[in-house]
């Protein structure tokens, strides 16, 4: 395996990580406003989360970090012609963060619900917007043949990527509901089971229409074949395994099926897309590839050695972190937030 298939791997990976983490994330911050009956209770929810959300977005810094020293016209192609969907997300983003710090600071319960909602904004617009732009990912943009993209913003928006975009947001809302369950007690802990039983039918629909989609609207099966290989069949069955733990409440078990779903769904999408980067939708010669959109074979090996020295730092501190804050939280905890 050469050094522009080994970065498009570890690429993959990071998202893999982003995915699984930030999905849960986003879940919880979809679920603040329906969830806590009260202001106590919100504050419960919002401190499950509390020590994770910011280390769990480092995954995405250092994946857009490798993207732009890596695979410089790709970063430069999905950057520029994503431009407003992915400024929209950072905003989002923001006012998410300036929220978590804010929002306990005032006890005026209007000030507080306002901060609710602005989590609840901060954590759906990201959670569709990345399914909007893996959609558009496999589904093809307009690139012509200087590698620039020549399409709007209103392109992105087209009923492929839109239902895409439904996918991750209900997926990541079954995620955070039994998060939720396994962090919370008490009427808390009942309540996020309920709504998991609830979402987990709309998320498997979703995700039936998604793959029917993909049939039609991508080259994803011309490239796979019908029967596309034991990980995305894997990636349906763990769905499913999810949707059964959840019915027996064994939430557990049901967090790390829906883990194995997103982590198994990102690696079929990297699947359909290898060796391409970004799909041209005008001409398939023009399309970029961990090939023509890399960077010298030199700057590869530095990163690569880079790599070697601070990923697994950076495992190590995100393992510990979920270690030490590892213990369910109710009304009786001590909340930070």
């Amino acid at each position: 395996m050469d050094l522009n298939s080994i970065w498009f791997v570890l690429v993959a990976v990071l998202f893999i990580g982003f995915f699984i983490l930030e999905g849960f994330d986003y879940g919880v911050g979809m679920l603040l406003p329906w969830l806590g009956r009260d202001d106590q209770e919100r504050r419960v929810v919002i401190n499950t989360i509390g020590p994770f959300w910011d280390g769990n977005e480092v995954w995405v810094l250092t994946a857009g970090g490798a993207i732009f020293a890596a695979f410089p016209e790709w970063y430069a192609t999905l950057f520029s012609g994503f431009y407003l969907a992915l400024f929209l997300m950072l905003c989002a983003l923001i006012v998410r963060a300036v929220a978590f710090e804010y929002r306990s600071k005032v006890s005026d319960p209007r000030w507080r619900t306002t901060w609710d909602w602005v989590i609840f904004f901060g954590s759906t617009v990201p959670a569709l917007l990345w399914g909007v732009a893996l959609g558009n990912l496999l589904r093809g943009v307009p690139i012509d043949a200087d590698k620039q993209f020549v399409g709007n913003f209103f392109d992105l928006l087209n009923p492929y990527a839109l239902l895409v975009g439904l996918t991750t947001l209900s997926m990541f809302l079954l995620h955070g509901a039994l998060f939720l369950n396994l962090k919370t007690t008490d009427e808390l802990r009942e309540r996020s089971l309920k709504l998991a039983q609830r979402i987990g039918p709309v998320a498997t629909v979703l995700i039936l229409a998604f793959i029917v989609a993909t049939y039609t609207a991508t080259d994803t099966f011309s490239r796979l074949g019908v029967n596309p290989g034991i990980i995305p069949v894997s990636a349906l069955l763990t769905l499913l395994g999810a949707g059964w733990f959840v019915h027996t409440k064994q939430t557990g078990w049901a967090f790390i099926m829906t883990c194995l779903t997103i982590g198994l769904s990102v690696i079929t999408i990297f699947m359909a897309l290898f060796p391409r980067v970004m799909i041209s939708s005008l001409d398939p010669n023009w399309s970029l590839t961990i090939y023509n959109a890399s960077s010298s074979p030199y700057t590869l090996k530095i990163m690569s050695f880079v790599a070697l020295i601070f990923v697994p730092i950076v495992l190590g501190y995100q393992a510990w972190t979920y270690w030490v804050f590892r213990q369910r939280v109710s009304t009786k905890s001590k909340l930070t937030y």
